[in-house]
């Protein structure tokens, strides 16, 4: 299969946005800074020893990255705009990582090399972090080196049977008539934070028109390893389990009848004036967002509920890695929690393979061919 297209990855992970891109795409650098995604980018890709460099995105300069790519794909640290961490914004100690990314984009346009495509993929809460704010700031700095962009939110669960809402910003040069238009992805959160932009900045803005999906054909059971292949939580340890739920969680097991797979996640919650850890479980054929170890609901569990018995075993390394869409022969670390660290991190495939094909793709055909389509 020809490659037709090239891009740079930075906050690289391991490589899943690559994979997502597809064969037709030739990535010319990917970067860094974590050893254990280091390690596992290297050991999936072959090619890795020729355009993959470990390090801090601030000790790169425009020299290390070669020629003029078609796209600059950034997923940076979203600790400071998820809902478990600060929320200190782009100005926070970890999602200050952006500018180090965004000074070699402005180097590079200097340059007259700058990439016809950034995308640049984050939680949602960068939609609405300091107010909205940090959105603006974003945005008005694409606007500034004359980009058209417009964000997207996606929830993995269109494609997989996890629920991870993203959103993923899409600056391009030049912004083609036939790819812009209606998307189911411009939810009421994207809408709002297009309508508080300043009116300079609203004035680059873009409509990408993205379709929906086809319907996943998965569910939470179907990425699971067999039951007699797994190791299951003890009957205390279950017990303990169920008594972190409240009532209606609670209520959700002893409804059912015959055999259902659920998600169990922790969470905080706050309860007469109190933090109290709760599980919570769902049936619907969906894992909840996975994350990394440091989170404290990093773990997923995995409940089984038959006949009016109840077996629980937290969610193993491999299954988290096929709710991010990874292959079976992807290579994970040994370690179960680097594993999860990896997968937690990551950008789901399927995602980036669907806003590729349908977006990315089609923007960077030549106009003519656009035209004649």
């Amino acid at each position: 299969m020809a490659v037709t297209r090239t891009f740079y990855e930075f906050f690289a992970g391991g490589g899943m946005a690559r994979l997502g891109l597809g064969e037709r795409w030739a990535c010319a650098f990917a970067n860094d800074f974590d050893p254990v995604k280091s390690a596992t980018y290297r050991a999936n890709f072959a090619d890795a020893a020729a355009h993959f460099r470990q390090g801090d995105v601030w000790a790169l300069s425009p020299a290390d990255l070669p020629g003029r790519a078609d796209l600059a794909w950034a997923s940076s640290p979203c600790q400071d705009f998820s809902l478990a961490g600060a929320r200190a914004g782009l100005h926070g100690g970890r999602s200050s990582a952006f500018f180090g990314f965004w000074r070699l984009m402005e180097a590079l346009d200097d340059a007259g090399r700058a990439p016809r495509v950034i995308v640049i993929e984050n939680v949602v809460g960068l939609l609405t972090s300091r107010g909205g704010a940090d959105f603006a700031a974003l945005g008005a700095a694409l606007a500034a080196r004359g980009y058209g962009f417009g964000a997207l939110e996606i929830d993995a669960a269109t494609r997989l049977p996890q629920s991870r809402p993203r959103v993923f910003v899409v600056a391009a040069r030049d912004v083609p008539a036939s790819m812009v238009g209606d998307s189911p992805f411009h939810t009421r959160a994207v809408r709002a934070a297009q309508a508080a932009l300043p009116a300079e900045v609203a004035r680059r803005w873009a409509w990408w028109r993205l379709p929906a999906p086809p319907a996943r054909n998965s569910d939470l059971a179907s990425v699971l390893e067999p039951d007699g292949a797994v190791r299951w939580h003890t009957p205390a340890q279950t017990a303990r389990l169920l008594d972190l739920m409240g009532p209606l969680h609670r209520a959700r097991i002893d409804a059912v009848t015959g055999r259902a797979v659920g998600a169990v996640f922790r969470r905080t919650r706050h309860e007469d004036g109190r933090r109290v850890q709760r599980a919570e479980v769902r049936f619907d054929g969906v894992a909840g967002c996975l994350r990394t170890p440091r989170g404290g609901s990093s773990r997923q569990a995995v409940v089984v509920v038959e006949d009016g018995r109840v077996r629980s075993r937290l969610l193993s390394a491999r299954e988290a890695a096929r709710l991010m869409g990874l292959p079976e022969t992807y290579v994970l670390p040994r370690a179960a929690t680097n594993a999860l660290h990896v997968t937690g991190d990551g950008v789901a495939v399927p995602v980036v393979r669907w806003l590729a094909q349908a977006l990315l793709e089609p923007m960077l055909l030549p106009a003519k061919i656009l035209a004649a389509e």
